[in-house]
């Protein structure tokens, strides 16, 4: 045990002024890690510019000849999840917001990875509003306005504490790569699912930060890590939740196999939980050996209940995909 771990008795939480100041602590402790990761990312990030994969050439005047329902190629659940794919994107200023609030102020490493993250998030919204806009597969009005709704409504959550936000954004990245992914492959369009592929690979680094990082932390504060991983899992949330019309748009999407209950389980949650060894870390607390016991439960419970789902699909006319991952 190291001087940064707290031992709580099951049900006990740390005071606001205690749980500051241990985030601040565990922030110093690891800033040499963060510095590392963020060296390693700059390394392997590929630079890639939005202009490159738009189909210009298809592009025609709106004010010469508006958009009309007839004129998208992508229908259906293809356009839904676009859709959400890019209202969810536009809303990084109150991700930024978040993020930038869990790692606090200065300018090292936490600070610079904030900053590279938000730049290359931000070329998220932009491919693919280019994209819809140029190919007139979404109505742009429709688009607009749902932007302008998005980040008045913005993603409203306190900062939350290092190791859940850590643990969110973790799961979050690698959930945004599959969904994103499968959401190009869904399309049967090649530039479409170009792009895709090129965003997903961002969205993979970004996890591969967020997951080292946190699996550093387990290092540091095994039974905090562990308990705020458990909490994340049993309230998780897309960030797009708060989109209108989330629940039956997230339902269209789950039918057709893009994110669902399965792809959740098996593509989202179990890889991360074995990278970071949560069922076989030794010496810890019994607040977080009550929280194994909820989320071996909890893992239990969304498998069986991914199960019914398959079943129920197997009689259902909604074009489906197998995930890839």
């Amino acid at each position: 045990m190291t001087d940064l771990e707290i031992r709580l008795d099951p049900g006990e939480r740390l005071s606001p002024d205690e749980a500051i100041a241990q985030d601040q602590a565990l922030l110093r402790e690891l800033e040499p890690e963060a510095a590392r990761l963020y060296d390693r990312h700059a390394k392997v990030a590929q630079e890639w510019f939005p202009h490159d994969f738009i189909p210009y050439r298809l592009g025609r005047d709106f004010d010469k000849e508006p958009w009309t329902p007839d004129q998208p190629r992508l229908t259906g659940v293809a356009q839904t999840a676009f859709e959400i794919g890019l209202l969810t994107e536009d809303n990084l200023p109150s991700y930024h917001r978040l993020i930038h609030g869990m790692f606090g102020k200065g300018d090292g490493p936490w600070i610079a990875w904030v900053g590279r993250w938000t730049a290359e998030e931000g070329r998220h919204a932009i491919v693919l509003r280019d994209y819809l806009t140029v190919t007139r597969n979404i109505d742009p009005v429709m688009l607009e306005r749902g932007r302008m709704t998005q980040l008045q409504q913005g993603y409203d959550h306190d900062s939350p504490g290092t190791l859940r936000g850590l643990a969110y954004v973790a799961f979050q990245e690698l959930a945004t790569r599959i969904a994103h992914r499968n959401t190009g492959r869904y399309s049967s369009d090649p530039v479409a699912d170009k792009i895709m592929v090129r965003i997903a690979a961002d969205e993979n680094l970004h996890m591969v930060f967020y997951r080292d990082i946190l699996g550093a932390a387990l290092k540091v504060q095994p039974s905090a890590a562990v308990r705020a991983i458990v909490d994340e899992v049993l309230a998780f949330e897309m960030p797009g939740a708060g989109i209108p019309g989330f629940i039956r748009k997230a339902a269209q999407i789950a039918k057709a196999g893009i994110y669902d209950l399965r792809v959740h389980h098996d593509e989202v949650l179990m890889p991360i939980i074995r990278h970071w060894r949560i069922f076989e870390l030794e010496g810890l607390d019994a607040g977080a050996e009550e929280a194994r016991r909820r989320l071996a439960e909890h893992l239990q419970k969304i498998d069986a209940a991914a199960t019914r789902f398959e079943q129920k699909m197997l009689t259902s006319t909604v074009p489906r995909i197998a995930s890839a991952g």
